[in-house]
């Protein structure tokens, strides 16, 4: 019988979806976090009668087919690219970008990834870093006789150094922006590396065209809603368990068979 077998692909697609939503769950306090969806797919279908074949010599037409279907696939487990809310921090280096764009980064291995959370710090040099100690680009220099550091909307860094009046501008933040955000690749820690997929990073001040915002002192939240994600677990749950039934039932019907004389 298919219909173990049909069900079978069933709970694993319910299994992966159970799982994209605790990763969601998960989280859900992560700054700059993007949710998933996952997105299934049917499987291909075994023909025993074509739809539009001949059925007589006279040039009769099978109005409908027999098709049976063998299952569901996950197809892609897609990033829901909303605005997350904002939270207020106070802290001059969290940054938190309003609209598109995302923070560059530079990595240990030389090569650029991208993301979300601002929550920046300053390293032993003076550098603004991640919490990783990766250098945001442009590499920005804060003086160490700095008594305040002030960023604007459009991401000019200035610094008020110990015994001067007026500010200094010590650098220039830039944001990349993808044709297909979606299409990035996360490797964790909060952050994302181009793909072919995502298309080829376009860089540019903040405010600018098709470019976000910065907010000094505050930082992006998660956005997932977790009342959502609640409700599609339990649909995951009952979606399983109504598979697991169907296996019950097939295993029933071969026993029965068995045990005919």
């Amino acid at each position: 019988m298919r219909a173990m077998d049909i069900a079978a692909t069933g709970m694993m697609a319910q299994q992966t979806n159970v799982e994209v939503i605790a990763n969601n769950i998960a989280n859900q306090n992560t700054t700059g976090f993007k949710e998933q969806r996952p997105e299934f797919q049917d499987l291909l279908y075994q023909t025993e009668r074509r739809g539009g074949a001949t059925s007589s010599d006279s040039g009769t037409i099978v109005p409908v087919g027999v098709q049976i279907g063998i299952g569901v696939k996950t197809a892609a487990i897609y990033r829901i690219t909303t605005q997350g809310n904002l939270t207020q921090t106070s802290n001059p280096l969290d940054l938190a970008i309003q609209g598109r764009g995302f923070f560059q980064i530079l990595q240990p291995d030389g090569t650029t990834a991208y993301t979300r959370a601002g929550s920046f710090q300053l390293s032993p040099t003076g550098e603004i870093v991640t919490t990783d100690g990766y250098v945001v680009q442009p590499g920005i220099t804060i003086p160490q006789n700095t008594t305040a550091i002030s960023i604007n909307s459009s991401g000019q860094v200035q610094a008020q150094v110990a015994g001067q009046t007026n500010p200094q501008t010590v650098g220039q933040l830039q944001l990349a922006n993808f044709a297909n955000e979606a299409g990035l690749d996360a490797i964790g820690n909060n952050l994302y590396l181009e793909t072919q997929a995502s298309g080829q990073a376009t860089t540019g001040n903040p405010g600018s065209t098709g470019f976000g915002t910065i907010n000094q002192g505050m930082l992006e939240t998660s956005n997932v809603d977790i009342v959502s994600e609640i409700t599609n677990l339990i649909t995951a749950q009952r979606a399983y368990e109504m598979n697991s039934k169907v296996i019950q039932t097939t295993d029933q019907m071969m026993s029965t068979l068995n045990q005919i004389q």
